[in-house]
């Protein structure tokens, strides 16, 4: 079986899109890039490896990020924390959209000067 196996059509990714590469995998090729000296060619390990050369270039980079590397994009937890937030403010202004509605509606309702 190969590493893109059976098992990665359970994995999700943060928004809840399948994973075409398992995290095993992922973890592996990273480390394999992070622990070597010197570094290799990022395109040369995506094909030892049989995965796409910017997918690892994505992995790596993520990696570094979440090591504290990189300043140039968000930390695994930090993008899990910031989808949270998005999905809690659109839920927030649904809300205040019935809120809204409703308000008006009572006030409507109580208006002695609205005709009947």
């Amino acid at each position: 079986m190969s590493d893109r196996g059976a098992d990665s059509s359970h994995e999700r990714n943060i928004d809840g899109c399948p994973r075409k590469y398992s995290l095993e995998l992922r973890e592996r090729a990273v480390r394999m890039y992070r622990t070597s000296d010197p570094k290799p060619q990022i395109k040369k390990l995506a094909v030892d490896l049989g995965v796409h050369p910017e997918g690892l270039r994505g992995w790596i980079r993520q990696a570094e990020a979440d090591a504290g590397e990189r300043d140039d994009r968000l930390s695994t937890d930090e993008h899990a924390e910031l989808v949270a937030l998005r999905k809690e403010n659109a839920q927030l202004k649904r809300a205040n959209d019935v809120l809204r509605t409703a308000s008006a509606f009572f006030a409507a309702q109580l208006d002695p000067t609205r005709p009947r």
